[in-house]
């Protein structure tokens, strides 16, 4: 090899280091997608199927929905921890608005299956509205607000069915949630157009790029004149209506509405958005990260049904990948302090 030859190749290597340093928070979901995949395969025969592709794909829809929203906020720096109680008082309100069978013992008030969906989304509309305004009028830190807000809403939710279980959803929710078109089920396509949705505002809207200006540098979406407040707030309603419309759905698709039905979302939904790839402090990521993570998430979790593990290592697995996503997360963005120096 002339000395001119190694000369171009050390440039090329020392130019790639850089690229690879920045791309590897989206980098490293990927590759743990492909492992997680390739040895679940080898593990399980049962595991490389299309019917096994269409579980994956069922199991994390609801998860898929709710993370659209909080997406949004995590792009901005900030953190919903109310999405799963949200997810859940929705789809109690929705089966509280619907005629129950004479044996759901609740007090409920039945109306018109429309009406019912629409003051179902209003409510959460509503709390998500409670916390745009605690977090930017009052000024209280996200955490704090939506940790209230996970209280509010599981409080609502116990008033509501006082420790019973609802079944019946409007014949819409009903469809949506546990109904299939063409051996597609309609739950997987609502969560494909939001998650659709959801990428084509973040990348192509003025309001998309404006919550990327807000989570990248607040101080200079401020200076710049951008309503940062106004950003804050509407990706806080914006949860909140995923995390509603999931739980209604999520209702409708496990046959039932009662408390604590959802918490376990709040985890998994958090998860999906970290694991992807979308950076805590804001400003990096989308949804596309989410997708990824979405996938890691609903392979490990049904790779793991697949192989037999204990469902109490399955739990700690799931804690360990999220601690490396963190780690991955927190050591990226480190690294692009660095480089900006």
């Amino acid at each position: 090899m002339s000395s001119e030859t190694a000369l171009a190749t050390g440039q090329r290597a020392r130019g790639l280091a850089p690229f690879l340093r920045s791309q590897m928070r989206n980098i490293a979901p990927f590759l743990t997608l492909i492992f997680l995949t390739a040895f679940f395969a080898f593990a399980s025969p049962s595991f490389a199927t299309l019917d096994n592709l269409g579980n994956i794909l069922t199991q994390v829809s609801v998860t898929g929905i709710i993370a659209v929203g909080l997406t949004f906020v995590i792009l901005c720096a900030e953190i919903d921890l109310s999405v799963a109680s949200i997810a859940n008082v929705t789809g109690i309100a929705v089966a509280y608005f619907t005629l129950q069978e004479s044996y759901v013992n609740i007090a409920n008030i039945p109306l018109p299956g429309a009406v019912a969906i629409i003051l179902s989304l209003l409510l959460c509309a509503l709390l998500g509205l409670v916390n745009a305004l605690g977090l930017t009028v009052i000024g209280i830190p996200s955490f704090i607000m939506t940790l209230a807000m996970m209280q509010i809403a599981a409080g609502i939710s116990a008033l509501l069915v006082r420790g019973q279980i609802a079944y019946k959803v409007p014949s819409l929710i009903t469809t949506l949630g546990s109904g299939s078109i063409g051996g597609i089920p309609w739950i997987v396509i609502v969560a494909a157009i939001m998650l659709l949705g959801g990428h084509l505002v973040l990348t192509y809207t003025r309001f998309g790029r404006y919550v990327y200006m807000v989570g990248g540098n607040r101080e200079a979406a401020e200076y710049s004149g951008l309503n940062v407040k106004l950003i804050l707030g509407a990706v806080m309603v914006i949860s909140a209506v995923c995390s509603g419309l999931g739980g209604m759905l999520g209702v409708a698709h496990f046959g039932s509405a009662q408390q604590n039905e959802f918490d376990t979302y709040l985890l998994d939904s958090i998860a999906a958005v970290v694991v992807g790839g979308t950076s805590l402090f804001g400003g990096r990521g989308g949804i596309g990260n989410t997708i990824v993570g979405l996938f890691v998430l609903g392979v490990l979790n049904n790779g793991l049904d697949h192989v037999n593990i204990d469902s109490f290592l399955k739990i700690l697995i799931r804690g360990l990948i999220l601690l490396a996503a963190l780690v991955i997360n927190v050591y990226a963005q480190r690294l692009r302090e660095k480089a900006a120096e």
